[in-house]
């Protein structure tokens, strides 16, 4: 579907009222959704506590690390130093005098339920780095790298580690090299889980072959790590860092007097959106619907909660979300389905009465220059005057966005579910599409 937005009349459309997987696309809505119902502004916090009492150096308690979902903690696409805020967070120690722990470092990452992931994602994203959970304490994009070294072909390359380490993962090894070049390679594996099957083939002669994971248990290993990082500053901890998740299934977490040692935050709602939109981060759009849903009184899953918000405001908004099925933020679910005309109707509303109009439109990368459409369009008469979300997945092709042509601004939407021919194929069509319509 095409759509005049300021006269707000359709010019083209086929098959648009048909129910098709949309892929990344999805993340328009989550991001169009958490924008308005949670603010440019806001931000995510992440409280370092303590319990018990600080005498002579010795803290006779443990340290929290209290999350609010926040995806962009320690994350590699803010640009940020990797280690910035947890150095930041030892130094607060430090600084509150504490020399000693006799407790743990605990980290406390209720605000999101255990679901993690999509009950309806497939078996091949579980345990990928772009299949990666979201949950109550996000680090480091909550994803690893795996290093191998393939000496020869049609022989099991060996692991030589992974960065950062993750304490007690275990790989069981299935993989093969090739003289090919090719990367058949997949990491599988489930949620809390320490075991990673290492499934394809890898070229062949390479020192250090990379493949990136998912961390099994974001909050135990940010507890861990932070561990490290106060040893290594010479804090003594005499406990072993563990978990909220790991202590309630132990009857062993009890709510606590806390004093706050030091408060972080995330950056704006605006950059986490720009983000999540110009990288399709899969990561950042889950843990921005878990958080819309966070008003909910439903008491259902951390991404049940967030759907029943998102349809409802489109719906107060006079927007009909029968045909909206979400099942999570990022698009993964192959169960998640819309409309070409649900879209257009939703970025018709973003563009012409959203408060936050701007922001979002300017959050979608521009065609031939930037994100995931940055080949898209390339050199032709729409170089830079479309900003699209784009969309795949195995047999799904998606876009969706606006189009400046004429002085006039179009909403578009175009999926393609179960075609037959290649990626590459579907794409030059799709644009061979777009530009027969401007």
């Amino acid at each position: 579907m095409v759509k005049d937005i300021l006269n707000d009349t359709v010019v083209f459309s086929y098959d648009a009222e048909r129910e098709l997987i949309p892929a990344s696309v999805l993340k328009t809505v989550t991001t169009a959704s958490a924008l308005e119902i949670l603010g440019e502004q806001f931000r995510y916090g992440t409280d370092i506590l303590y319990d018990g009492i600080i005498q002579d150096g010795i803290l006779e308690g443990n340290i929290y690390i209290r999350g609010s979902g926040d995806p962009t903690l320690g994350s590699y696409e803010t640009g940020a130093d990797r280690d910035k805020v947890l150095r930041e967070w030892v130094r607060s120690i430090k600084s509150a005098g504490i020399r000693t722990i006799t407790g743990s470092v605990i980290a406390d990452e209720r605000v999101f339920d255990t679901e993690g992931i999509s009950m309806k994602m497939m078996r091949e994203d579980m345990g990928s780095y772009y299949g990666q959970g979201s949950y109550g304490i996000n680090i480091f994009d909550n994803r690893y790298t795996l290093f191998l070294r393939t000496n020869s072909s049609d022989v099991q390359p060996e692991i030589i580690k992974t960065e950062p380490e993750i304490p007690s993962i275990q790989f069981h090894n299935y993989l093969t090299t090739n003289n090919s070049n090719k990367d058949s390679m997949y990491i599988t594996g489930f949620p809390f889980s320490n075991e990673r099957m290492l499934y394809g083939t890898v070229p062949s002669h390479r020192f250090d072959y990379q493949q990136k994971g998912d961390i099994p248990d974001p909050a135990l290993f940010l507890a861990q790590y932070l561990s490290k990082l106060l040893e290594k500053d010479s804090i003594l901890l005499a406990g072993t860092p563990t978990s909220y998740r790991r202590n309630i299934q132990n009857n062993n977490f009890v709510n606590q007097d806390y004093k706050t040692i030091i408060t972080t935050y995330s950056e704006s709602l605006k950059e986490i959106v720009r983000i999540t939109n110009h990288k399709s981060h899969n990561l950042y759009a889950d843990a921005l619907l878990k958080t819309v849903g966070l008003s909910s009184d439903l008491h259902l899953s951390s991404f049940e909660n967030g759907v029943q918000v998102v349809k409802k405001k489109w719906d107060d908004k006079g927007i009909n979300t029968s045909s909206l099925w979400m099942y999570d933020g990022c698009g993964l679910a192959t169960t998640d389905k819309l409309t070409a005309a649900f879209l257009c109707d939703m970025l018709s509303y973003m563009y012409t009465k959203s408060p936050v109009s701007k922001i979002f439109v300017e959050s979608l990368p521009r065609t031939g220059v930037e994100g995931t459409v940055a080949n898209f369009l390339r050199g032709s008469k729409l170089h830079g005057k479309a900003r699209l979300k784009s969309g795949s997945m195995s047999r799904v092709r998606s876009y969706a966005g606006y189009v400046m042509d004429d002085n006039k601004t179009y909403a578009i939407a175009i999926i393609v579910n179960n075609f037959s021919c290649t990626q590459a194929q579907i794409r030059m069509d799709i644009e061979r599409l777009v530009l027969s319509l401007f």
